[in-house]
């Protein structure tokens, strides 16, 4: 839940001193002093009140039906036929779709609740009255004992099986689903194993926002402020930007949404590259499309090597990350170096080095330049050897010769 800070009229000073540390690396830690008084009451106070019974009552229909199961069980059994035949199965389909446990039991209610920063999640199982009354207990606490209020377009009250909660980047909902049946060891058989776990998604939002940066009039575009830039450092920078996305994401139960994501930025990065070599998207995928290893088998990627003389070459890799759920999500990325600028043009590194390129005087210089290299055989005449300073343009392939004042003014005006 989020909070706004409304400071009273005698701590004017204090506000000017607290709002030069929003958005700072403190926010967090200012937070987590200041709302430490919140988690205690919420856990002393809030969580004790509304949390009772050990468990929910059992539901009479459902009890009525498993029992009308077990008798049938029992008659077919007595007749000699198959326990499972004649009504059983329709039983059993009916008794999936209830409950097993009274919903509306009043002597069951849990509440829990947990903080990061200064955004908050509390989950309660009861009626939507008391859980109003919660959201009015809490904005009570924080308007008389912090002096902060409550956000009310911001402060939600969701229920978690038809809508979704946002907590940290993510949709937290409470799954149901009648039909899937448990087929593990560690529970029974033919359970229902969805009805009422967490599940964490990935919003579609967050998706469409990635994507974003890389499209154009709805297509996968490349990107020219990265054509300058060397194919380690573009593949490199795809890949972070990719990784960092779905490794974050990784807790959700449809992290495949990724896939999207995934195609965008590819064909994006490889369009880049294309551009910067004047190539197409085809070539570019066959020259870096590699083979990585990972828990879940091999998998395509695109790499860049740079190879260093008596060392490991550096490597940039795009993809190759499978799209599965994980328990348990850790962050372990390679470490990537930052993306370098673009070097200077080596023209402005020459002005200001202040040296003559044909006289190797040190002094004030200036540019000579021609349209184009092949202009300079149309300045020297046939059987004639060829001046210096066309020499050293075509040895160093060079359309500009930075040069002193006198070396300028000869090659316009030769000595003949």
């Amino acid at each position: 839940m989020p909070w706004q800070l409304q400071p009273p009229i005698a701590q004017r000073d204090l506000e000017l001193e607290v709002a030069k540390c929003v958005g700072g690396v403190v926010s967090p830690i200012l937070s987590n002093i200041y709302l430490d008084r919140l988690d205690t009451f919420v856990d002393t106070v809030l969580i004790p009140e509304y949390t009772r019974g050990e468990s929910r009552a059992h539901n009479p229909a459902y009890t009525q039906i498993a029992s009308a199961i077990q008798h049938r069980r029992h008659k077919n059994i007595s007749k000699g036929e198959h326990p499972n035949s004649g009504d059983v199965r329709e039983l059993r389909q009916r008794l999936r779709r209830l409950p097993s446990g009274d919903p509306q039991d009043p002597g069951y209610r849990r509440l829990r609740y947990i903080r990061y920063a200064d955004d908050h999640l509390l989950g309660f199982t009861g009626p939507k009255a008391e859980a109003e009354d919660i959201k009015q207990r809490l904005a009570a606490f924080l308007r008389d004992d912090l002096k902060l209020e409550l956000n009310e377009d911001k402060t939600l009250i969701t229920h978690a099986r038809t809508h979704a909660a946002r907590f940290l980047g993510y949709e937290i909902t409470t799954q149901h689903c009648n039909n899937k049946l448990s087929r593990s060891r560690k529970t029974a058989h033919g359970m229902r194993a969805a009805n009422g776990s967490i599940a964490l998604r990935v919003p579609l939002s967050v998706i469409k926002a990635h994507c974003a940066p890389y499209l154009k009039r709805g297509q996968p575009a490349h990107l020219p402020p990265l054509t300058g830039h060397s194919d380690y450092d573009i593949v490199g920078r795809y890949g972070a930007q990719y990784r960092g996305v779905v490794q974050y994401y990784l807790l959700a139960s449809d992290v495949w949404r990724f896939e999207r994501l995934n195609w965008v930025m590819l064909t994006s990065m490889l369009k880049t590259l294309a551009a910067k070599h004047r190539s197409t998207v085809t070539t570019m995928a066959n020259k870096h499309m590699a083979l990585v290893a990972t828990p879940h088998g091999r998998r395509r990627c695109f790499e860049v090597r740079v190879e260093r003389v008596g060392r490991k070459p550096l490597v940039a890799r795009y993809g190759g990350l499978p799209l599965k759920r994980q328990q348990r999500a850790v962050l372990d990325d390679r470490q990537v170096p930052l993306m370098a600028r673009p070097r200077r043009r080596k023209l402005i590194d020459r002005l200001l080095r202040r040296r003559c390129e044909l006289c190797d005087k040190p002094t004030e210089v200036e540019v000579h330049q021609v349209r184009k290299l092949a202009d300079l055989a149309e300045l020297v005449l046939p059987g004639s050897p060829q001046p210096a300073w066309v020499h050293a343009m075509v040895g160093k392939r060079r359309k500009t010769l930075v040069v002193c004042s006198p070396c300028h003014h000869s090659i316009h005006a030769p000595s003949s």
